[in-house]
C-alpha cells in the first residue's frame, strides 16, 4: 500500500510580505489537521482510554448544545 502525503503549500504573491504567506500558511495547516495529527500520534493511546477521552468529549459537547438551546428558548 502507498501513502501519498500531500503537504500544504503556499506561492508567494506579488509585493506579499513575509508575515501574511506565513499567516496563510498556517490556516492551511489548521485546515488540513496536521498539528493535531502529529500531537495524536506521538504517544500511543489505550483503546479504553480513547474511549474515555472521546465520550468526556461528547458528553462536553452535549452540555454545551443544552446550555445553548436554553438560552434560546428563553
Amino acid at each position: 500500500m502507498k501513502v501519498v502525503i500531500c503537504l500544504p503549500t503556499v506561492v508567494a504573491r506579488e509585493n506579499e510580505s513575509f508575515d501574511i504567506l506565513l499567516k496563510r500558511f498556517k490556516k492551511k495547516c489548521e485546515k488540513a489537521a496536521i498539528l493535531s495529527e502529529i500531537k495524536k500520534n506521538q504517544a500511543y493511546e489505550k483503546p479504553s482510554v480513547r474511549k474515555k477521552r472521546e465520550a468526556n468529549i461528547a458528553s462536553r459537547k452535549m452540555l454545551k448544545m443544552q446550555r445553548r438551546m436554553q438560552r434560546y428558548l428563553k
